[in-house]
């Protein structure tokens, strides 16, 4: 009989927007049983800690001293991290010695896979020691410097998700968080890559333009008009020809082509942007989709989504749709993949992340 473990999954995207934690009682296999969940958002000091280490990775070189600044946001970071692991741990009514292990995602900081380089901060050991539960963290490295792009590592958490849900294949679910990815799955294929920018660039856009950090509901965009000029130029990136698998670096897309467009006509040409990419992933898939599902922050902002819908020719559900909490479903992947990586099984596969040959990862700390 497989080994059913109680897990946290810990999740900090790229929209830098606050720790998801959930709770999922799985073997790391077929069986996933979703827990209770919550959301604590930084707060603008640990946002600006962040955005600062982003802004320092990007101005390193490999095996250059690591600098103070993001030594100390690492260690915000696996402090803010704990505090959540302890919210959840009280909304559930649980203490730490009834979880028995942790997926502790990070913060992606830097993801430069053509030089075997992927960077997410997250004090592992340091987490097990205010935790007191057992951490897994670090998932992405090994697949990185086996040749694979590190990205997207939720394929396999949605595909034990699918053969439960019942929907009808190929089904393709789509992830809209800082960056936007898809994972298309049709019986034993699964094959997943990252899409194009998902929220960063609008979130990037509103702060600078309007303060806030994000466009609520997409109410913002749906004030302004797509510029179809600065749409095309965006979408002429060589990126999108690319076969998959590939990944993305948050930062990889810059917002030159919006620069001069009212804040309103920006925001609602980014989030067209966001759209248009993701549609155009379908030009990679084997065969058509019979549906999509969205899950991610991007689902809340209703312009974006109806820009999808308008490009996708299949229905377009929300995780909510079917069942699934899809504020929750990043972290509980990452649970799941804990203990994949407990038990040295594959988090990637050729088909996922470009990886050789299927890869295990993650490095293991005990409490």
């Amino acid at each position: 009989m497989r080994e059913i473990l109680k897990v946290m999954g810990l999740m900090s995207g790229t929209s830098l927007d606050g720790v998801d934690a959930a709770l999922l009682d799985t073997d790391g296999e077929g069986i996933v049983r979703p827990g209770p969940s919550l959301t604590v958002p930084y707060d603008a000091a640990i946002r600006a800690q962040l955005r600062g280490a982003l802004e320092s990775a990007l101005a390193m070189t490999r095996g250059a001293p690591v600098p103070a600044s993001v030594v100390e946001a690492e260690r915000v970071l696996t402090q803010a991290h704990a505090q959540a692991v302890k919210a959840l741990l009280e909304k559930a009514g649980l203490a730490a010695r009834d979880v028995n292990l942790i997926g502790f995602h990070g913060q992606t900081i830097l993801h430069r896979p053509e030089q075997h380089w992927t960077w997410q901060i997250g004090d592992g050991a340091l987490l097990a020691r205010l935790t007191g539960i057992d951490v897994v963290n670090d998932f992405r490295s090994a697949d990185v410097a086996a040749g694979g792009q590190g990205a997207p590592l939720m394929p396999l958490y949605h595909a034990a998700l699918a053969r439960r849900s019942g929907q009808a294949a190929p089904l393709v679910l789509t992830n809209i968080g800082g960056v936007a990815q898809v994972t298309y799955m049709d019986g034993d294929t699964v094959l997943a890559f990252d899409t194009g920018p998902g929220n960063a660039p609008i979130d990037d856009w509103m702060q600078r333009h309007t303060g806030k950090p994000v466009d609520t509901n997409g109410d913002f965009a749906r004030r302004g008009r797509v510029d179809e000029k600065a749409l095309a130029a965006m979408l002429a990136n060589p990126f999108f020809a690319r076969l998959p698998p590939k990944s993305l670096d948050r930062m990889d897309f810059g917002m030159d082509a919006v620069e001069g467009l009212s804040p309103a006509d920006g925001a609602a040409t980014l989030a067209a942007f966001t759209a248009a990419s993701i549609a155009k992933a379908g030009e990679h898939f084997p065969k058509p989709a019979a549906n999509w599902i969205v899950t991610g922050g991007g689902r809340h902002n209703s312009f974006l989504m109806e820009q999808l819908k308008a490009r996708v020719v299949a229905p377009v559900l929300k995780t909510e749709d079917v069942a699934w909490d899809g504020d929750a479903m990043e972290a509980e992947g990452f649970a799941y993949l804990a203990v994949r990586s407990k038990k040295g099984l594959p988090l990637s596969l050729p088909t996922t992340t470009g990886v050789k040959a299927a890869m295990t990862g993650g490095k293991y700390w005990k409490a």
